[in-house]
């Protein structure tokens, strides 16, 4: 197989792989009924998903510049088809151990993937890999409620066809991987080395900052919305539709993708201050619309902060991945998804205790006024690191 036909077979197997990771999103009124539990537990079990990110980014962060990329690669399709398979079991302990697997294929996947399209890529063509890159990210998150929405509303099996066809794709996706040219040329015997956070190369680590800083915020949003968007769409706008919970979450997690292409346009120090900016007045129109159950308002919020986080992720991640050097390339890019899945784990936990105690309303609006804050601030300290690396 070529490199441009195993860029596009790499791109293809990223968006299977993430489509798994937010499948469950829709599903969860459902899985209440059916279990009887409440939002937290909800908040918990998406908790439990970021834990498995973050312990594969650091247990094995590093491991594909070691034994090549396509070996991680496979190990992560080989969790994701587990964990699909997992939710089919009909008892509750099952959604906790199918997410921390599904979280276990996510973190094996991103940094290896990235690295692997940017590998792949020509060397004048790196940077827009690193587009590539996030872009698919961000389109199989964002397919992944959308899938689930349409199978549950309008086929049989709600709880579990969606997990079927999931497992079955990344089986068509497991075949095609083994025929990808490896790009890892000098090879090192397998060991497991935990990632060294704080271990980026000093080469690196002015951009690594600044990207770090806007993604953070963005994730944040991301974790925000997702976390609490299916609750109040049921139980403050009264839709209890399946289909326009998943279109809802596919709302904000297309237009992050959008703006991930229009970001491309213009340079780093341009796109990551502005996607903080969007992203700011995003989440504000998004607590607005939860404080006045507005439907519109919650929507035009997540397609705002869509935009903005998908600028300030792509600039980012395209910058970070680009100047890292290949040695040590899917260490750096693991690292940079550590920052971004404790970003998105923080608002689930904290969104999750506050509606038990306060109520999802008060506890929807204060958060989404913590992380416009958070937003602001990163506006300010990523125009002030540009000002100062000239």
């Amino acid at each position: 197989m070529s490199r441009g036909a195993g860029t596009a077979v790499v791109a293809v197997t990223f968006v299977v792989t993430m489509i798994g990771t937010t499948l469950p999103t829709p599903l969860y009124p459902l899985y209440e009924q059916r279990y009887g539990f409440g939002g937290l537990v909800v908040t918990v079990v998406f908790a439990t998903y970021a834990v498995g990110v973050g312990a594969a980014l650091v247990v094995l962060g590093n491991l594909s510049d070691r034994i090549g990329r396509r070996p991680v690669l496979l190990a992560g399709l080989a969790a994701a088809v587990v964990s699909s398979l997992v939710f089919l079991i009909p008892v509750e302990p099952a959604l906790f151990v199918g997410r921390f697997l599904s979280g276990i294929s996510a973190g094996i996947f991103t940094g290896t993937a990235t690295a692997t399209i940017i590998d792949l890529a020509r060397e004048d063509r790196k940077a827009r890999a690193g587009l590539v890159a996030a872009a698919v990210n961000m389109l199989g998150l964002g397919l992944g409620p959308v899938l689930a929405g349409i199978l549950a509303q309008y086929a049989p099996l709600p709880l579990d066809l969606s997990y079927l066809v999931h497992a079955a794709l990344v089986i068509a996706a497991t075949v095609a991987l083994w025929f990808v040219p490896e790009p890892v040329e000098q090879r090192r015997p397998f060991r497991i080395e935990p990632l060294r956070v704080g271990g980026v190369p000093e080469e690196v680590r002015g951009v690594f900052v600044r990207a770090a800083i806007g993604g953070f915020a963005g994730f944040a949003v991301l974790g925000l919305f997702t976390a609490v968007s299916p609750s109040v769409l049921v139980q403050v706008m009264g839709r209890s539709s399946h289909v326009v919970v998943g279109l809802v979450v596919f709302l904000m997690l297309g237009a992050s993708a959008l703006g991930q292409v229009l970001s491309a346009s213009v340079p780093e120090r341009v796109a990551l201050p502005a996607g903080c900016a969007g992203l700011a007045v995003g989440v504000a129109l998004i607590g607005t619309g939860i404080a006045t159950a507005s439907l519109a308002l919650f929507c035009t919020g997540a397609a705002i902060a869509g935009l903005g986080q998908g600028m300030s992720f792509r600039a980012g991640l395209g910058a970070v991945g680009a100047r890292a050097p290949q040695a040590v390339r899917g260490a750096v890019v693991a690292t940079f998804f550590l920052v971004l899945y404790v970003a998105i784990s923080l608002p689930v936990i904290g969104v999750g205790a506050a509606a038990q105690a306060f109520g999802l309303v008060p506890a929807g609006v204060v958060f989404s006024a913590i992380i416009a804050v958070l937003a602001l601030v990163a506006l300010g300290l990523t125009v002030r690191a540009s000002r100062r690396d000239g």
